[in-house]
């Protein structure tokens, strides 16, 4: 294997060139038709890995990302960057951290015009690129070259469908795929596909797993301890998987378009979402339910041994090298920013791995989400996974990670749990849950995720772990501080001054508190029922 090493990546970063293919990755047949592979990334809107079947879920039925895996490669330790769709989607696009990133690192966001992104990359190296459904959102790309910037590609959004439930976008994702393929001038060319599912986004449909999922809750094996078990919360649950399976179907659709036509076996289809599920305590915050994710790589003529489990720790930055390898790409020439991760190629070929120090880890993060604290400020983390142990540091632990009750937590998305939780506390029979969602957090905290996937037993105090803490601790500020990111070098809270993507978006907490009405296509999913006043929280 030809291994190309590139001095401006910071710690030994490894490019596997486009030579590493022979024949598949920039030849051509002897036809003159380049076999460059397509690209289908398969992108869900808020689901978490452990609900998928290949991952042992039973009451959420995913036969196509099931064979996928068995097909190709499934990936048990994949972690995005930072929980919540537009930074997640930043990570994926540019190969880079969100701490990396400067304003594309927060939720609803401008895009920086000067970073590059992968799939304009693969745009100058002759792909087609294309995308239905939600591309990188929520946010405004900005324009770039005198036109808007279209991260994802063009957009296949006519084709309508209807939906299984109100609540389920329209938008009929297999049908605009397969007229991409059949509009496609010069059908030599190598294209790359997006499909954005915009479910199991919130909101749902209540009651629709089980009154059209024909699921019923008994079916649930487990509810997270950090949730109350109850009715409410069991068919919030199952309207969730109601919606992952949507999300599965659709995706059938597009590879059975494939197959016909004869296409599948020189496809890489990944199969993956952008965070974890829209709950509380999991979407947005920093645990397993929110940043571990599904993956699963499928590619008859580029994966060895199909069928394989990988359980080393990847990352969504080391989606872009990937891509980018695998079209042919370097990604420096190509006019990218370094990129700190490492291609999944060796892994999917079943090689030797240059980057498989990469693999001992996973970093996280987040900056400013929903909007809704006093001055505009984020929930600042970072955290480290290594060794089955997950390590966070809140930065600001005097702040609310849920966002502050007078503006309605607008860092948990409103739902029938969210509201289960504030019913219980306000009647006094239980705050535990409330606790575990909303309230503060110490400054560090220690899971063996292996064992407490729910991260409820935090070590960080325990003598046997002093020394594991100092360790994680100390690699994560080193690394850090080595990515340049703002919060190790005294300008951190840059974050919380980039602007919003639109006007109306900024200073909620102080209009809030004020008697402003926010209306509710600009809450960010918050209801009625969630404001609270700050001093009623404290004293029930």
């Amino acid at each position: 294997m030809t291994v190309v090493t590139t001095s401006h990546i910071p710690q030994g970063i490894l490019f596997v060139g486009a030579a590493a293919f022979g024949d598949l990755a920039g030849a051509e047949a002897q036809d003159g038709v380049s076999r460059r592979p397509n690209i289908l990334f398969c992108i869900a809107d808020d689901a978490a890995w452990l609900h998928f079947g290949a991952y042992g879920c039973k009451w959420v039925s995913t036969p196509v990302f099931d064979s996928v895996a068995a097909r190709g490669v499934l990936f048990e330790n994949c972690y995005t960057p930072n929980a919540k769709s537009a930074p997640s989607r930043a990570s994926l696009l540019t190969g880079r951290y969100s701490w990396q990133l400067g304003e594309a690192g927060n939720h609803i966001c401008r895009f920086p015009e000067n970073i590059k992104v992968f799939t304009e990359a693969l745009e100058e190296a002759g792909y087609d690129v294309a995308f239905t459904g939600k591309g990188w959102a929520p946010g405004d790309p900005g324009v770039k070259d005198g036109r808007r910037r279209q991260l994802t590609g063009k957009a296949w959004q006519n084709r309508k469908l209807t939906p299984p439930t109100p609540e389920i976008l329209a938008t009929d994702y297999a049908a605009n795929f397969s007229d991409f393929l059949s509009s496609r001038e010069d059908a030599s060319r190598p294209w790359f596909f997006w499909f954005g599912c915009r479910e199991p986004h919130r909101r749902y449909e209540y009651g629709s797993g089980a009154a059209k999922g024909g699921r019923t809750t008994g079916e649930i094996d487990r509810v997270p301890a950090f949730w109350p078990d109850n009715e409410t919360v069991r068919n919030d649950m199952l309207d969730y998987g109601f919606e992952i399976e949507h999300y599965d179907r659709q995706l059938g659709l597009m590879l059975a378009r494939l197959e016909e036509l004869g296409e599948l076996d020189n496809t890489l289809v990944i199969v993956t979402s952008d965070n974890g599920m829209p709950f509380p305590r999991a979407k947005g915050t920093q645990y397993e339910y929110a940043h571990h994710m599904p993956l699963a790589m499928m590619w008859p003529q580029g994966v060895n041994s199909p069928g394989r489990r990988e359980a080393v720790y990847v990352s969504f930055v080391d989606i872009a090298p990937t891509i980018l390898e695998i079209a042919g790409t370097d990604p420096s020439a190509a006019g990218m920013a370094p990129l700190p991760g490492g291609s999944l190629v060796p892994l999917l070929r079943n090689e030797p791995d240059p980057c498989a120090a990469l693999r001992e880890r996973a970093l996280l993060g987040r900056e400013r989400h929903d909007n809704g604290r006093p001055g505009d400020q984020g929930y600042p983390i970072r955290g480290i996974v290594r060794g089955g142990w997950l390590y966070l540091c809140n930065l600001k632990p005097w702040l609310l990670p849920g966002g502050n009750p007078e503006t309605g937590y607008r860092d948990i998305d409103s739902s029938p749990t969210k509201t289960a939780i504030l019913q219980l506390r306000r009647s006094g029979q239980d705050r535990r849950y409330y606790d575990l969602s909303m309230g503060q957090r110490p400054a560090e905290e220690l899971y063996h995720v292996e064992t407490d996937r729910e991260c409820l037993a935090n070590r960080i105090g325990d003598v046997s772990c002093r020394i594991l803490a100092d360790s994680l601790r100390a690699e994560l500020f080193r690394t850090l501080r080595g990515q340049g990111d703002p919060r190790m070098t005294g300008d951190g809270d840059v974050f919380d001054r980039y602007p919003y993507d639109k006007p109306g978006k900024d200073s909620v907490y102080e209009r809030t508190v004020s008697g402003e009405i926010i209306p509710w296509e600009q809450s960010n999913w918050v209801l009625p029922t969630d404001y609270e006043q700050y001093e009623t929280v404290k004293n029930n």
